[in-house]
């Protein structure tokens, strides 16, 4: 009997050998008006930080505190940009765990209103230990970046969360624009422009100017938040209930508040612990080398540095932070879908090595030459594009910790605990980098070298760790 056209052996002909892949989960739309808004609040912090760093080593020369020692200005300056770290990395924590409760916004009025009190004290600071308090105040009272982080993650999911963590850099690299422009263009107006400040209050405080910039934009900042930004926190929404489903969301938003109570110790889990090991190593390295370039161009060419004056440190540090804010808003998210984020992060922590090797040889073709020319520009742009490259390990590294969280009702603690470590590094990063370049420069170790050495062997170790990372992402749950 034929049975070579039966339904049973057409049916068996058509049936593929091998089952059809699942199609690919289309990508959420973002909210993006509140994510421009918690952008713009963002934005705000880097003007603020970034925008002492043109000047910060004049007025320390200038506080009378080295003795006439330029080496040694490294040390305090060092100092100086590690004490707002070291103090947020003290409260961060905790900080973030009360968002878990009481709401994300709370947290960040506190947070925006510390930053405006403490950049207009550190104006105002004409002594050493001034400066110290209100960098200390800062941080104490600062828990934003971990807490905006929280909300970014829970306005977003799996399939559009690299198109918005890739705004974080961006924001960062706009403020490491606007903020160097800041500092170095509005620092001293009476030397700039003496008609406009002949007040002898401007002769008194030469860099107060710039800092009350950076605070108006917290206080703008606050208002916006205050009126525009939605609660996050799926506990203290008010969501649209009805009678028949009160009883149900009432049980649940018990059950997710009992989650956010959960202890510590139960969240270090390896899941969690490497993407933080992995992003305070990556804050270490970062913060080192944003203290060691305005030294390195701040230092006179005999002492192995460029010689640069605080404007045009101002119009480096902002043409560095404007050329990577353009790269991360136009290829982040596309690098990321091509190559996946443990790729691109591995690669990206690849470039700080060469970025170390860069400096000495900038510090030799200037003591050779005599000075800055074209070869030392061409280096210098070499190391920017090696920077860009590098920046992109951030925007990975916050979705790699935010997938880590088992829930959304911990996500604040989880990302707690991120900018803890991340602060941590920060705090110890400029004071260690800082040291070591003049200590180096004062005892010519390895020809004055060392700090480069360093930093060059620890970036190999973070290569190590971003080899931990898991290969995919999960979702977490609600």
């Amino acid at each position: 009997m034929d049975t070579s056209n039966s339904p049973r052996m057409i049916a068996s002909e058509i049936t593929p050998l091998i089952p059809a892949e699942a199609p690919k989960k289309p990508k959420t739309p973002l909210p993006k008006l509140q994510i421009c808004i918690l952008m713009t609040l963002q934005l705000a912090e880097p003007i603020a930080s970034t925008s002492i760093f043109p000047y910060i080593n004049q007025l320390i020369r200038e506080l009378g505190i080295t003795g006439g020692d330029d080496a040694a200005v490294g040390y305090y300056a060092g100092i100086i940009e590690s004490l707002f770290f070291l103090a947020q990395a003290l409260t961060v924590l905790r900080w973030s765990r009360l968002s878990d409760r009481i709401g994300r916004k709370p947290v960040l009025v506190i947070g925006l209103s510390g930053a405006c009190i403490s950049m207009l004290c550190f104006g105002l600071s004409t002594t050493f230990w001034s400066l110290v308090i209100s960098r200390c105040m800062s941080g104490f009272l600062n828990g934003n970046m971990g807490v905006m982080k929280t909300m970014m993650g829970e306005l977003t999911d799996s399939t559009n969360m690299a198109q918005a963590f890739a705004l974080f850099p961006i924001v960062w690299c706009t403020g490491g624009f606007i903020g160097p422009l800041i500092g170095g263009t509005l620092a001293r107006p009476q030397d700039n422009w003496p008609v406009l400040f002949a007040n002898p209050f401007w002769g008194k405080y030469p860099y107060f100017l710039p800092c009350a910039v950076a605070a108006c934009l917290f206080v703008l900042a606050l208002f916006t938040m205050s009126i525009f930004l939605e609660e996050t926190l799926s506990t203290k929404r008010r969501p649209k209930l009805t009678s028949a489903t009160f009883g149900a969301s009432s049980s649940g938003s018990q059950a997710r508040q009992s989650m956010a109570d959960m202890p510590l110790r139960s969240l270090l889990t390896p899941t969690v612990v490497i993407p933080i090991a992995n992003y305070a190593m990556l804050a270490f390295l970062d913060v080192s080398f944003r203290a060691l370039l305005p030294l390195f161009f701040a230092t006179p060419i005999y002492l192995g540095g460029l010689g640069f004056t605080p404007s045009s440190i101002g119009l480096w540090l902002a043409l560095f932070g404007i050329i990577d804010g353009v790269f991360q808003a136009l290829f982040f998210a596309k690098i990321v879908d091509r190559f996946g984020p443990k790729r691109l992060f591995c690669v990206s922590v690849s470039c700080f090595a060469p970025v170390m090797v860069i400096f000495p040889i900038m510090s030799w073709l200037a003591s050779a030459r005599g000075g800055v020319d074209h070869a030392i520009t061409f280096a210098l742009l070499c190391q920017l594009v090696l920077i860009v490259t590098w920046d992109m390990a951030f925007g990975t590294v916050f979705m790699f910790i935010t997938a880590s969280a088992p829930t959304d009702t911990v996500l604040g603690t989880i990302n707690g605990l991120g900018q803890t470590s991340a602060s941590m590094a920060r705090a110890f990063g400029p004071a260690l980098a800082t040291s070591l370049f003049a200590v180096s420069k004062e005892r010519n170790l390895l020809a004055g070298n060392a700090v480069y050495v360093v930093l060059f062997m620890l970036a190999g170790a973070l290569r190590w760790l971003g080899s931990q990372l898991p290969d995919e992402m999960r979702d977490r749950a609600e």
